[in-house]
């Protein structure tokens, strides 16, 4: 699904803190006087996103989330986000999401998450949030990859929804199952 399709629906868009900048491991981030830069394509990509209503959230673990929140205010785009789950402790990833839920009502099944960790992809799909992995942070390839998985995510619950509504509708479904 292209970008500028009216079918997406996604409510929201969270990424973790290192996915959105190129600044390496957290080790690196070890001064407010540094100046962080974004990927290439993440500037781009968070003004689209905003153009289309999409609200923005991150969800990561720092040891230092001082910094990170200056870095958010340095490159400009701290107002782009509407919740900034940024924890010093290594609680596990799901609480960022319990909390984002709490915060904005957002269904979990609306979510569209990219993360560098398979424990984090994998936890968090289990919540029902669309999840990618991501090597190199966020960028046009991965946005294209997670529009189509949420895509095919939401038809999938879609039809399910569709089954259980004919199963609901009709009580006697499954005693003419039992009979034949």
């Amino acid at each position: 699904m292209a970008m500028g399709e009216e079918k997406c629906d996604v409510q929201f868009w969270i990424l973790n803190f290192k996915d959105l900048w190129n600044v390496g491991f957290l080790s690196e981030c070890r001064s407010k006087r540094e100046m962080p830069s974004l990927y290439p394509d993440a500037k781009g990509i968070l003004y689209a996103l905003k153009d289309k209503g999409i609200d923005v959230a991150i969800a990561s673990r720092s040891p230092t989330p001082d910094i990170a929140k200056t870095f958010l205010d340095k490159l400009s785009i701290k107002s782009m986000f509407v919740a900034d789950e940024i924890f010093s402790s290594w609680t596990h990833k799901t609480e960022h999401f319990q909390r984002i839920h709490s915060r904005t009502g957002v269904p979990f099944n609306s979510m569209l998450f990219f993360d560098d960790e398979d424990r984090n992809i994998e936890a968090v799909s289990k919540m029902g949030v669309t999840s990618i992995l991501v090597e190199n942070g966020v960028n046009l390839g991965a946005l294209r990859q997670g529009l189509t998985k949420f895509s095919q995510n939401v038809n999938a619950s879609e039809k399910n929804k569709q089954r259980w509504l004919k199963f609901s509708q009709n009580p006697n479904s499954s005693k003419r199952k039992e009979r034949e």
